[in-house]
């Protein structure tokens, strides 16, 4: 294991919450990982700053997570520092009549509440997306229709050294499931949201319908990381995984959904190595039977 005092030793005088030799299966919806050297939860972008500039210092591996919904964390956990945007860092603010400014660790959730408490309309799409604002931002999510560059403006960040920046426009490079923090390892700390004045019936009837249609069709019932793969350029990953018979097909608890084909879920106690055996048998699968390379949209750590 690496030396962590140092990270220790800042964030105890920082008062931020610090956890040794954490494990980490219960901060992934996948609920599957080993156990991280440190966990930090700081509560300020200058904590945070703070935090990248004693891992620059010391050369110590750093990991950003949010709410964890779109990570596979090894087995043997991460001997590294383990930096958690979550609730401590999640206030969201309306700049004015339309525009909000959301810190990382905010969930989507709360921030789709918070649209509809103040008539706001234009992210009725990311309820029920369980990951955070700042995981949002950083690989572009999107649903039913909608996509995160239908609304965000803007995106503060600290780099590796923890100097402050900035992105907004075109600059945020915002495609398919990929923005330009995709490339980058910057820690987004805020994202600003430009929504619309709505009618508050009409929000909650549009969020209502679009998580009936979730609850209808996605294995909520189970842990998971929502869409494995990516699409496919002229199709559709579920489509592909069922065309070619692997509904049900499993690798100890790993299982391919028998509700939807397109999410791999842990029934039970996954391993990290049953899921990504399970993740190749399904590429290699429907490469050798139909051509396509289903690329992988869950993020493999460390």
């Amino acid at each position: 294991m690496i030396d962590v005092t140092s990270v220790v030793r800042y964030a105890k005088a920082e008062h931020i919450t610090c956890l040794c030799d954490e494990p980490l299966a219960p901060y992934t919806t996948f609920k599957i990982g080993g156990r991280a050297a440190v966990l930090v939860k700081p509560a300020s972008e200058g904590q945070i700053a703070g935090l990248l500039r004693v891992c620059h210092a010391e050369g110590l591996p750093f990991y950003l997570i949010g709410n964890g919904s779109n990570l596979l964390i090894s087995d043997d956990g991460i001997d590294g520092v383990v930096i958690l945007l979550g609730h401590d860092f999640s206030q969201i603010t309306l700049l004015d009549g339309h525009t909000l400014c959301c810190q990382a660790g905010a969930s989507l959730s709360s921030v789709c509440r918070f649209a509809l408490l103040h008539g706001l309309t234009g992210l009725e799409f990311a309820w029920g997306i369980p990951g955070s604002i700042g995981g949002a931002a950083y690989m572009n999510a999107g649903a039913y229709g909608g996509e995160m560059k239908d609304v965000m403006i803007s995106c503060t960040h600290l780099d590796e050294r923890g100097e402050a920046g900035s992105l907004s426009g075109d600059a945020l490079e915002l495609s398919y499931r990929h923005s330009a923090y995709s490339d980058r390892k910057d820690c987004i700390t805020t994202v600003t949201l430009s929504l619309k004045e709505g009618e508050p019936a009409a929000i909650r009837a549009r969020m209502d319908e679009l998580m009936a249609r979730r609850k209808a069709k996605q294995p909520l019932e189970f842990p998971s990381a929502g869409s494995t793969f990516r699409r496919p350029k002229g199709n559709y990953a579920a489509a592909l995984i069922e065309q070619c018979g692997l509904k049900g097909v499993s690798v100890g608890d790993a299982m391919v959904s028998e509700k939807h084909s397109g999410f791999l879920v842990n029934t039970g106690h996954a391993t990290c190595a049953d899921m990504l055996a399970l993740i190749r048998h399904v590429q290699k699968t429907v490469a050798e039977q139909t051509g396509y390379h289903l690329e992988c949209e869950v993020r493999i750590l460390p």
